[in-house]
């Protein structure tokens, strides 16, 4: 069954998903980020800007299937269309179809957009439902 986990309290979510993206691939995980079509394209061009030291290999999910097969960070509209299915990151308002396929699902929750809280609730009640064992993770806690 697949491991569900809540990261709350993001003060940026695309700036934590890059961070949570640099330890994935340096775990040797393989992971893919879902999220609405703009939050992609400047999730991608956030991660082609960080510094060296902290490159994330990644590609669009439509991208060349060499490529795709070569990269440990896969950004996807739809994780259903995802070659890897080991780290799923949700960015979307709603439950991502095709979820149970991943070893793992790690939902961000905004610190301040209470419309992102309440989705997130939504969602958690959604895979309560249905069994799920969730772990919360408090980003304000971790950090201080």
């Amino acid at each position: 069954m697949t491991e569900v986990a809540f990261h709350f309290n993001a003060p940026d979510k695309l700036a934590y998903a890059c961070r949570f993206a640099r330890k994935v691939q340096r775990s040797g995980a393989r992971l893919v980020i879902t999220a609405p079509a703009e939050a992609l394209e400047a999730l991608d061009r956030m991660l082609w800007a960080m510094a060296p030291q902290d490159f994330v290999a990644h590609c669009r999910s439509d991208a060349d299937e060499e490529l795709v097969q070569a990269s440990p960070v896969l950004l996807a509209l739809d994780a259903r269309s995802a070659a890897h299915h080991e780290v799923l990151l949700n960015l979307h308002a709603e439950v991502p179809e095709g979820f149970g396929r991943f070893d793992r699902l790690v939902e961000v929750v905004s610190a301040h957009d209470e419309a992102d809280r309440i989705g997130a609730r939504t969602r958690w009640r959604h895979y309560a439902s249905r069994g799920y064992a969730i772990t919360r993770h408090d980003l304000v806690l971790k950090a201080g």
